[in-house]
């Protein structure tokens, strides 16, 4: 199972696609919180998360997953654009796995997508 903390319907949609297409259950977390819920109700293979949507507080959310002892072996692929080096040092710093440059998720999906399963 595949988590995404991710709210632009676009990428959405592109990440639903490449997970049907391996196979793979999908789940769609819009916060820290509902990403607590379902990695409670199922221990995902990964958690991808938009850096770049700060409302849904994807530093707070792989914190508390890389945090807890139960999940911080979950593997964790952000993307956030390449031109905020900030969030891409905070992102490593919270414990973000892999780092992708927003241009370059799209065409890196259906590689990390199989890799989840």
């Amino acid at each position: 199972m595949i988590i995404a903390v991710v709210d632009d319907l676009i990428v959405c949609s592109r990440i639903r696609g490449a997970a049907r297409e391996a196979g793979v259950p999908i789940r769609f977390a819009r916060s820290p919180q509902a990403l607590r819920e379902a990695v409670a109700a199922a221990l995902p293979s990964l958690v991808i998360l938009d850096l770049d949507a700060e409302r849904l507080e994807p530093l707070v959310a792989v914190a508390a997953l890389k945090g807890d002892p139960a999940t911080a072996s979950v593997r964790t692929v952000g993307f956030v654009s390449h031109v905020r080096a900030d969030r891409i040092a905070a992102a490593r710093a919270a414990g973000v796995d892999e780092v992708v440059a927003r241009s370059a998720f799209a065409a890196e999906l259906p590689a990390i997508v199989e890799a989840a399963t």
